[in-house]
């Protein structure tokens, strides 16, 4: 009874519907490789991974992008550091060189650091002073060449003010064994100077107006020729031998075109570190100026003329030097110590000698309207040819 149950149960049971085939999605394809194992031909090869920028380009609009023999090959750049990678597992010999090449360098770096006077600033450097001097000697000829008929003569009432307050300054600079000549280039539009080492200063008479007197210009001056006495020329020089090592090694490494290469050192190296040498010029003749008897505050005030005349600066990112906002704002921390330099000095014999000076020049003058009214006297007999 129980087996008929199950019969009848299995009779009234809903019939299997026979096997349906799967709907193939619209737009759907295989590729080749797939299409061929299907087909019992050759199983696909698997390439690399990565394609390149140039493949991707050409497939644009096409699918797929694929290289040379249907494969996507990888970016040039990995594929040089898998390279180096894996001559770096593989190789000891490699790894034995790479090392004593870091030690070299780095050992290379650390002999050439010094410290700057005065600042304190450790540095590298691998020119001497008397290579920076003789590497200078072609740039001063150059720059002669360059501006031959516009210097001002050294009669030239510029010229003499120039003169005048780079003597003054020269005693407190520790390099009065150069032979400093001063040249002064006839460009009213021009706001600029600058020194080349062993002594050559460059003035734009477009300067001179924003400078307002011996105070200004000697700001200008005193950081010129802390250029000069930091040697700033010969560090740049190094920094540049510097940087180019790194182009090499990171386009070497990366297989980096050497202009990226170079952008990146240019403004993650090399502009900061002129920026700095700027700011350590401007602190070092700042106390040039305030031991030689100048008013410190001539500075701030020249830079802030500066600031008026020049307009808008670029960024401080994209610039060798430091903005003339920056500057003021360094100065202003710095007058406190520069005035006490100027009061350290023995400026009160200087004042003397002013107050001395006056007085003579005043006695001068009366002595001429005395020998005037003489004149007046005698000019009817011809005596004050005489006496005169």
């Amino acid at each position: 009874m129980f087996a008929a149950r199950v019969l009848r149960q299995r009779s009234i049971a809903a019939p299997i519907p026979p096997q349906q085939s799967i709907p193939r999605k619209q737009g759907f394809r295989f590729s080749q490789g797939q299409s061929r194992a299907r087909s019992g031909r050759d199983p696909p090869k698997p390439g690399p991974r990565w394609r390149t920028f140039e493949d991707s380009q050409s497939s644009a609009g096409k699918g797929q992008g694929t290289g040379p023999g249907g494969h996507r090959p990888q970016y040039s750049r990995f594929s040089r550091f898998n390279d180096l990678r894996t001559l770096w597992l593989t190789s000891q010999a490699f790894r034995y060189g790479t090392g004593l090449a870091v030690v070299g360098g780095g050992g290379f770096y650390v002999f050439n650091l010094e410290t700057v006077a005065v600042s304190g600033r450790r540095r590298f450097n691998i020119y001497s002073p008397e290579a920076e001097r003789n590497d200078a000697k072609g740039f001063y000829e150059h720059t002669l060449h360059e501006f031959e008929g516009q210097m001002l003569p050294p009669w030239h009432p510029s010229s003499k003010l120039v003169q005048k307050v780079l003597d003054r300054l020269i005693p407190h600079s520790g390099l009065h064994n150069l032979d400093w000549q001063i040249h002064v280039i006839d460009d009213p539009n021009e706001k600029n100077a600058f020194v080349i080492p062993g002594g050559k200063v460059f003035v734009f008479s477009g300067l001179l107006p924003i400078c307002d007197g011996e105070d200004g210009l000697a700001a200008v001056l005193g950081h010129e020729i802390a250029h000069n006495a930091a040697h700033h020329t010969a560090e740049r020089m190094s920094s540049m031998f510097l940087a180019s090592i790194g182009v090499w090694g990171v386009s070497l490494l990366l297989n980096l075109d050497p202009y990226w290469a170079d952008a990146v050192f240019k403004f993650g190296y090399t502009m900061p570190g002129s920026r700095k040498m700027e700011s350590e010029a401007d602190y070092l003749g700042l106390l040039i100026m305030a031991e030689s008897c100048y008013n410190p505050d001539g500075a701030l005030q020249f830079w802030r003329r500066m600031e008026k005349a020049g307009g808008a600066d670029p960024p401080q990112l994209l610039s060798t030097h430091p903005s003339d906002r920056s500057r003021i704002g360094k100065i202003e921390a710095w007058l406190p110590e520069a005035r006490t330099k100027r009061e350290m000095s023995d400026c009160g014999g200087m004042l003397g000698y002013g107050s001395y000076q006056s007085s003579v020049n005043g006695f001068t003058f009366l002595t001429l309207l005395l020998v005037n009214d003489f004149r007046e006297v005698t000019q009817g007999s011809g005596a004050w040819r005489d006496v005169w």
